[in-house]
């Protein structure tokens, strides 16, 4: 499992760790069965708080990500490749509404959007 925090990015720290997670997951970098650190040893290694280390892993299990068993820790959760698409693509589609939303504040047209997203790629 692979981490990098961003302390200068607008996003939350929990939401950066729940995204980052989530994505390795979701591709397959991290299998079914993992047993993701306890909160208190990934907030020391992170250097971040208990409580955001609870926040991402309590997202993470929201998503059906991850599964908790008392005493033992989170692991994540059996998916099939369909579940982690359908998994995937709805986290795209949430984030892609927020994307748009904020360019047509913009007044750009979603013709406008697409082209500035070829000029990227």
């Amino acid at each position: 499992m692979k981490i990098d925090i961003s302390n200068t990015s607008e996003k939350p720290i929990y939401q950066q760790l729940f995204e980052q997670i989530s994505a390795q997951i979701l591709m397959g970098e991290i299998d079914q069965g993992y047993n993701l650190p306890p909160i208190r040893q990934a907030a020391k290694e992170l250097r971040v708080s208990i409580i955001t280390i609870k926040k991402a892993w309590e997202e993470l299990e929201r998503k059906g990500l991850i599964y908790t068993i008392t005493g033992k820790g989170c692991f994540v959760s059996e998916l099939s490749s369909n579940d982690k698409l359908e998994k995937r693509n709805e986290m795209i589609r949430k984030q892609m509404i927020k994307d748009v939303s904020y360019y047509k504040s913009f007044g750009l047209t979603i013709d406008e959007i697409i082209k500035l997203l070829k000029e990227i790629d």
